[in-house]
Protein backbone atom coordinates (compact mmCIF):
# COMPACT_ATOMS: atom_id res chain seq x y z
CA UNK A 1 0.00 0.00 0.00
CA UNK A 2 1.45 3.25 -0.40
CA UNK A 3 1.29 5.66 2.19
CA UNK A 4 1.29 9.76 2.37
CA UNK A 5 2.20 10.46 6.13
CA UNK A 6 2.33 14.34 7.04
CA UNK A 7 3.67 15.10 10.14
CA UNK A 8 6.40 12.57 9.85
CA UNK A 9 9.25 14.06 11.57
CA UNK A 10 6.63 15.04 14.45
CA UNK A 11 6.64 12.33 17.55
CA UNK A 12 3.03 10.82 15.98
CA UNK A 13 5.22 10.50 13.04
CA UNK A 14 8.48 9.08 13.99
CA UNK A 15 7.05 6.41 15.98
CA UNK A 16 4.40 5.30 13.60
CA UNK A 17 7.44 4.99 11.03
CA UNK A 18 9.88 3.22 13.53
CA UNK A 19 7.45 0.31 13.81
CA UNK A 20 8.11 -2.38 12.03
CA UNK A 21 4.70 -2.65 10.63
CA UNK A 22 5.68 0.36 8.43
CA UNK A 23 8.36 -1.22 6.47
CA UNK A 24 5.61 -3.31 4.41
CA UNK A 25 4.17 -0.25 2.41
CA UNK A 26 5.27 2.12 0.31
CA UNK A 27 5.83 5.52 2.64
CA UNK A 28 5.54 9.11 1.46
CA UNK A 29 7.04 11.54 4.29
CA UNK A 30 7.87 14.71 2.39
CA UNK A 31 9.02 17.09 5.24
CA UNK A 32 8.06 20.76 6.06
CA UNK A 33 10.30 21.92 3.19
CA UNK A 34 9.12 19.43 0.53
CA UNK A 35 5.38 20.32 1.30
CA UNK A 36 4.22 22.90 2.57
CA UNK A 37 0.55 21.84 3.72
CA UNK A 38 -0.61 25.37 4.11
CA UNK A 39 0.00 25.82 -0.05
CA UNK A 40 -2.89 24.70 -1.73
CA UNK A 41 -1.46 24.03 -4.77
CA UNK A 42 1.43 22.25 -3.67
CA UNK A 43 -0.75 19.66 -1.87
CA UNK A 44 -3.20 18.84 -4.79
CA UNK A 45 0.39 18.56 -6.97
CA UNK A 46 0.92 15.66 -4.69
CA UNK A 47 -2.11 13.73 -4.60
CA UNK A 48 -2.13 14.14 -7.84
CA UNK A 49 1.28 12.81 -8.61
CA UNK A 50 1.31 10.17 -6.02
CA UNK A 51 -2.24 8.52 -5.58
CA UNK A 52 -1.74 7.23 -2.14
CA UNK A 53 -4.05 4.74 -1.30
CA UNK A 54 -4.03 6.02 2.20
CA UNK A 55 -3.29 9.38 3.96
CA UNK A 56 -2.28 9.20 7.77
CA UNK A 57 -3.13 13.00 8.88
CA UNK A 58 -0.63 14.04 11.76
CA UNK A 59 0.70 17.51 10.96
CA UNK A 60 -0.46 20.24 12.92
CA UNK A 61 0.97 23.45 14.82
CA UNK A 62 1.56 22.41 18.27
CA UNK A 63 2.58 23.40 21.64
CA UNK A 64 2.54 23.35 25.40
CA UNK A 65 -0.55 25.31 27.55
CA UNK A 66 2.19 28.23 27.82
CA UNK A 67 2.63 28.50 24.19
CA UNK A 68 -1.27 28.13 23.23
CA UNK A 69 -1.96 31.07 25.66
CA UNK A 70 0.90 33.39 23.94
CA UNK A 71 0.01 32.69 20.52
CA UNK A 72 -4.09 31.63 19.99
CA UNK A 73 -4.30 33.16 16.40
CA UNK A 74 -1.27 31.04 14.99
CA UNK A 75 -2.75 27.44 16.44
CA UNK A 76 -6.41 28.32 14.75
CA UNK A 77 -4.97 29.73 11.51
CA UNK A 78 -2.13 28.10 10.69
CA UNK A 79 -4.14 24.89 11.30
CA UNK A 80 -7.00 25.71 9.47
CA UNK A 81 -5.33 26.00 6.55
CA UNK A 82 -3.59 22.70 7.09
CA UNK A 83 -6.56 21.01 7.40
CA UNK A 84 -8.78 23.01 4.10
CA UNK A 85 -5.52 22.57 1.89
CA UNK A 86 -4.62 18.67 2.79
CA UNK A 87 -8.00 17.35 3.11
CA UNK A 88 -9.50 19.65 0.09
CA UNK A 89 -6.86 18.17 -2.26
CA UNK A 90 -7.46 14.63 -1.08
CA UNK A 91 -11.14 15.04 -1.96
CA UNK A 92 -10.47 16.64 -5.28
CA UNK A 93 -7.55 13.85 -6.00
CA UNK A 94 -10.15 10.84 -4.80
CA UNK A 95 -8.56 9.74 -2.07
CA UNK A 96 -10.14 6.13 -1.00
CA UNK A 97 -8.78 5.97 2.41
CA UNK A 98 -7.82 8.57 5.34
CA UNK A 99 -6.77 9.15 8.72
CA UNK A 100 -7.17 12.27 11.01
CA UNK A 101 -5.45 13.18 13.65
CA UNK A 102 -8.04 14.87 16.23
CA UNK A 103 -7.52 15.80 20.18
CA UNK A 104 -8.94 15.36 23.21
CA UNK A 105 -9.23 19.24 23.58
CA UNK A 106 -11.82 19.15 20.69
CA UNK A 107 -14.34 17.71 23.91
CA UNK A 108 -16.24 20.74 25.74
CA UNK A 109 -14.36 21.54 29.21
CA UNK A 110 -16.09 21.25 32.54
CA UNK A 111 -16.92 17.12 31.94
CA UNK A 112 -16.38 15.27 35.25
CA UNK A 113 -17.01 11.85 33.38
CA UNK A 114 -15.51 10.54 30.84
CA UNK A 115 -15.46 11.86 27.38
CA UNK A 116 -17.89 10.21 24.60
CA UNK A 117 -17.61 11.28 20.94
CA UNK A 118 -21.60 12.02 20.97
CA UNK A 119 -20.27 14.98 23.54
CA UNK A 120 -18.33 16.87 20.62
CA UNK A 121 -20.09 20.75 19.69
CA UNK A 122 -21.85 19.92 23.08
CA UNK A 123 -20.67 22.86 24.98
CA UNK A 124 -17.91 25.82 25.60
CA UNK A 125 -14.25 24.65 24.61
CA UNK A 126 -11.59 25.16 26.98
CA UNK A 127 -10.31 29.15 26.73
CA UNK A 128 -6.31 28.23 26.82
CA UNK A 129 -6.38 26.25 23.57
CA UNK A 130 -9.35 26.96 22.20
CA UNK A 131 -8.08 28.13 18.63
CA UNK A 132 -6.21 24.70 18.15
CA UNK A 133 -9.17 23.19 19.49
CA UNK A 134 -11.51 24.77 16.76
CA UNK A 135 -9.05 24.19 13.65
CA UNK A 136 -8.88 20.50 14.92
CA UNK A 137 -12.79 20.59 15.00
CA UNK A 138 -13.12 21.67 11.54
CA UNK A 139 -10.61 19.49 10.35
CA UNK A 140 -12.86 16.20 11.96
CA UNK A 141 -15.64 17.72 10.59
CA UNK A 142 -14.00 18.03 6.75
CA UNK A 143 -12.95 14.49 7.38
CA UNK A 144 -16.68 13.36 8.21
CA UNK A 145 -18.14 15.49 5.84
CA UNK A 146 -16.24 14.59 2.40
CA UNK A 147 -16.32 11.28 3.54
CA UNK A 148 -20.01 11.05 3.22
CA UNK A 149 -19.94 12.34 -0.36
CA UNK A 150 -19.13 9.30 -1.44
CA UNK A 151 -19.62 5.72 0.28
CA UNK A 152 -16.55 4.08 -1.31
CA UNK A 153 -14.76 6.58 0.74
CA UNK A 154 -13.61 5.56 3.94
CA UNK A 155 -12.22 8.63 5.74
CA UNK A 156 -12.13 8.13 9.57
CA UNK A 157 -10.87 10.65 12.62
CA UNK A 158 -9.21 9.25 16.05
CA UNK A 159 -9.06 11.01 18.99
CA UNK A 160 -6.44 10.17 21.37
CA UNK A 161 -6.09 11.72 24.53
CA UNK A 162 -2.41 13.83 25.57
CA UNK A 163 0.45 11.63 24.30
CA UNK A 164 4.19 10.89 25.24
CA UNK A 165 7.15 9.08 25.26
CA UNK A 166 10.30 8.97 22.35
CA UNK A 167 11.00 11.82 20.41
CA UNK A 168 8.43 14.36 22.42
CA UNK A 169 9.09 17.63 23.10
CA UNK A 170 10.64 18.60 25.99
CA UNK A 171 11.25 22.28 25.61
CA UNK A 172 9.57 24.52 27.89
CA UNK A 173 7.70 26.46 25.83
CA UNK A 174 6.38 23.48 23.35
CA UNK A 175 6.45 20.82 26.00
CA UNK A 176 3.20 18.92 27.42
CA UNK A 177 2.93 17.68 31.30
CA UNK A 178 5.14 14.29 31.10
CA UNK A 179 7.35 15.86 28.90
CA UNK A 180 8.21 19.21 31.14
CA UNK A 181 8.23 16.84 33.81
CA UNK A 182 11.39 14.86 32.23
CA UNK A 183 13.14 18.12 31.49
CA UNK A 184 12.30 19.95 35.12
CA UNK A 185 13.20 16.79 37.22
CA UNK A 186 16.49 16.29 34.74
CA UNK A 187 17.26 20.29 35.08
CA UNK A 188 17.31 19.81 38.84
CA UNK A 189 19.33 16.48 39.14
CA UNK A 190 21.84 17.89 37.53
CA UNK A 191 21.83 20.91 39.43
CA UNK A 192 21.36 19.31 42.23
CA UNK A 193 18.26 21.14 43.64
CA UNK A 194 16.16 19.66 45.70
CA UNK A 195 12.54 21.47 44.40
CA UNK A 196 10.67 20.83 41.47
CA UNK A 197 8.02 23.30 40.58
CA UNK A 198 4.31 22.12 39.31
CA UNK A 199 2.13 24.47 37.82
CA UNK A 200 -1.12 24.72 39.33
CA UNK A 201 -1.87 22.90 42.56
CA UNK A 202 -1.32 19.07 41.28
CA UNK A 203 -4.99 17.87 41.33
CA UNK A 204 -5.89 18.46 37.89
CA UNK A 205 -6.95 15.11 36.01
CA UNK A 206 -5.40 14.05 32.57
CA UNK A 207 -4.88 10.60 30.54
CA UNK A 208 -1.92 10.44 28.71
CA UNK A 209 -1.49 7.29 25.92
CA UNK A 210 1.77 6.34 25.01
CA UNK A 211 2.74 7.23 21.68
CA UNK A 212 4.08 3.64 20.35
CA UNK A 213 0.37 2.26 21.54
CA UNK A 214 -1.21 5.09 19.39
CA UNK A 215 1.37 3.66 16.62
CA UNK A 216 -0.15 0.29 17.40
CA UNK A 217 -3.74 0.92 16.88
CA UNK A 218 -2.97 2.41 13.31
CA UNK A 219 -1.48 0.04 12.02
CA UNK A 220 -3.33 -2.30 13.46
CA UNK A 221 -6.54 -0.73 11.76
CA UNK A 222 -5.35 1.34 8.95
CA UNK A 223 -6.26 -1.27 6.49
CA UNK A 224 -9.59 -1.91 8.50
CA UNK A 225 -10.98 1.13 8.59
CA UNK A 226 -14.46 0.00 7.08
CA UNK A 227 -14.37 -1.46 10.80
CA UNK A 228 -14.06 1.87 12.69
CA UNK A 229 -17.07 4.71 12.81
CA UNK A 230 -16.85 7.80 11.51
CA UNK A 231 -14.74 9.13 14.82
CA UNK A 232 -13.46 6.97 17.51
CA UNK A 233 -11.76 7.79 20.68
CA UNK A 234 -8.52 6.07 20.95
CA UNK A 235 -6.89 5.99 24.52
CA UNK A 236 -6.32 4.45 28.23
CA UNK A 237 -9.56 5.24 29.66
CA UNK A 238 -7.83 6.04 32.87
CA UNK A 239 -6.80 9.11 34.35
CA UNK A 240 -4.26 10.63 36.95
CA UNK A 241 -3.36 13.66 38.63
CA UNK A 242 -0.59 15.85 37.49
CA UNK A 243 1.23 14.63 41.14
CA UNK A 244 0.78 11.69 40.03
CA UNK A 245 2.59 11.51 36.67
CA UNK A 246 5.35 13.64 38.16
CA UNK A 247 6.01 11.24 41.21
CA UNK A 248 5.93 8.35 37.81
CA UNK A 249 8.73 10.41 36.22
CA UNK A 250 10.75 11.22 39.49
CA UNK A 251 10.83 7.62 40.49
CA UNK A 252 11.59 6.12 36.53
CA UNK A 253 14.46 8.99 36.96
CA UNK A 254 15.81 8.75 40.72
CA UNK A 255 14.58 12.03 42.05
CA UNK A 256 14.26 12.34 45.63
CA UNK A 257 13.64 15.92 45.93
CA UNK A 258 10.49 18.03 47.05
CA UNK A 259 7.83 19.46 44.79
CA UNK A 260 6.37 23.01 45.06
CA UNK A 261 3.03 23.95 43.53
CA UNK A 262 2.37 27.13 42.16
CA UNK A 263 -1.59 27.89 41.77
CA UNK A 264 -1.05 31.09 40.20
CA UNK A 265 0.49 29.12 36.99
CA UNK A 266 -2.45 28.55 34.54
CA UNK A 267 -3.55 24.61 34.26
CA UNK A 268 -6.62 24.42 32.02
CA UNK A 269 -9.26 22.10 31.59
CA UNK A 270 -9.37 19.81 35.58
CA UNK A 271 -10.52 16.80 34.14
CA UNK A 272 -9.98 15.44 30.35
CA UNK A 273 -10.70 11.50 30.29
CA UNK A 274 -12.22 10.12 27.41
CA UNK A 275 -14.82 7.43 27.02
CA UNK A 276 -12.84 4.24 25.73
CA UNK A 277 -15.72 1.97 24.69
CA UNK A 278 -15.54 2.05 21.36
CA UNK A 279 -12.38 0.71 21.19
CA UNK A 280 -12.73 -1.84 23.56
CA UNK A 281 -15.69 -3.44 21.31
CA UNK A 282 -12.51 -3.58 18.63
CA UNK A 283 -10.85 -5.63 21.14
CA UNK A 284 -7.79 -3.64 21.34
CA UNK A 285 -6.00 -2.07 24.57
CA UNK A 286 -3.21 0.32 25.25
CA UNK A 287 -0.35 -2.82 26.08
CA UNK A 288 2.26 0.17 27.64
CA UNK A 289 1.76 1.06 31.23
CA UNK A 290 2.82 4.43 32.42
CA UNK A 291 6.15 3.45 34.26
CA UNK A 292 7.15 1.75 31.25
CA UNK A 293 6.29 4.20 28.64
CA UNK A 294 8.14 6.98 30.75
CA UNK A 295 10.92 4.64 31.08
CA UNK A 296 11.02 4.86 27.08
CA UNK A 297 11.09 8.44 27.18
CA UNK A 298 13.66 9.28 29.52
CA UNK A 299 15.68 6.72 27.38
CA UNK A 300 15.57 8.86 24.35
CA UNK A 301 15.54 12.20 26.40
CA UNK A 302 18.67 10.89 27.80
CA UNK A 303 20.36 9.83 24.27
CA UNK A 304 20.03 13.86 23.56
CA UNK A 305 18.50 15.26 20.20
CA UNK A 306 18.70 13.24 17.05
Amino acid sequence: MKILVTGAGGMVGRNLLADPRAARHQILSPSRSELDLTDSVACQSLLVREKPDLIIHLAAVVGGLQAHIDAPATFLADNLAIALNLLGAARRAAIPRLINLGSSCMYPRGREGALGEDQLLSGPLEPTNEGYALAKIAAWKLTQAFGREDPGRLWRTLIPPNLYGPHDRFDAARSHLVAAAIAKIDHALRAGANEVEIWGDGTARREFLFVGDLADFVWRFHDRLEDLPETLNVGVGEDATVDDYYGAVAGVMGYRGAFRHDPRRPVGMRRKLLDVTGQTLLGWRPATSLVEGVAAAVAVYRRGPD
